[in-house]
């Protein structure tokens, strides 16, 4: 039964009040043919997680992308979805043109990149909002590329380059930390001649933490700050 609190957007006190972690992992895509998805996920380099056959016909395969921290499942008697109506599954990649070459040399058809100029027609493969080639500049969320699986579930590469602000940040690639260590050190650098005597460590971890908890770079910041004065 909902709580009068949940309904009124009110905050609930007490223990329950408590934030719990709530990590997407698992989406579940209906195919066919259980044997020729599982060889066709392989031939993408995935990780293969799981393969459990059990003795009710149940079977689960589980694959996960490389650097995701999201799996995909499929098998018998786990979806009543038509096979092949998963679509626009988005998977996040730095590089557009790297991640297509990646694919087409293991014997995938990728679609060629493209970024569009009417809102939705990333989703739309007739429609005429695909404009051929990576986005300009290559902007942050623009560009786009896709490939189906042998019952034509559809998956959408899509190009992040910069986060907006305010989006977590999670699965760090070496590319990702990189970039994220520099900004650390940015902002770092702009606090520590006013600081009180600290370790860096402490503060690049409250900062961190903050980003991947979706926090703006700024926001982060003030946390560090807050986190190394009130230890004092």
């Amino acid at each position: 039964m909902t709580s009068l609190s949940a309904i009124n957007n009110k905050p609930i006190s007490g223990a329950s009040a408590m934030r719990v972690d709530m990590k997407f992992e698992v989406v579940v895509i209906p195919v066919a043919d259980v044997d020729r998805s599982k060889a066709f996920y392989i031939k993408l380099g995935w990780r293969l997680d799981a393969d459990f056959p059990f003795d009710n016909g149940f079977r689960v395969v589980q694959f996960t992308p490389t650097g995701s921290g999201c799996s995909v499942q499929f098998g018998t008697k786990m979806t009543t979805a038509a096979p092949g109506s998963a679509q626009g599954l988005y998977l996040i990649v730095s590089d557009i043109e790297a991640a297509r070459k990646e694919l087409i040399a293991r014997g995938v058809e990728v679609s060629e990149a493209f970024h569009t100029s009417k809102p939705g027609a990333q989703f739309r493969p007739e429609s005429n909002g695909r404009v051929s080639g990576a986005a300009p500049d290559h902007r942050s969320y623009s560009s786009f590329a896709t490939f189906n699986d042998p019952d034509g579930n559809t998956w959408l590469f899509q190009e992040i380059t910069t986060r907006l602000p305010g989006r977590g940040l999670s699965n760090l690639d070496v590319s990702t930390l990189t970039e994220l260590l520099r900004e650390t050190e940015q902002h770092h650098g702009e606090y520590e001649p006013t600081a009180p005597k600290h370790h860096w460590y402490g503060w690049y971890a409250a900062y961190i933490a903050a980003r991947q908890d979706g926090k703006a770079s700024e926001e982060a910041a003030r946390d560090a700050k807050l986190h190394i004065e009130g230890a004092h």
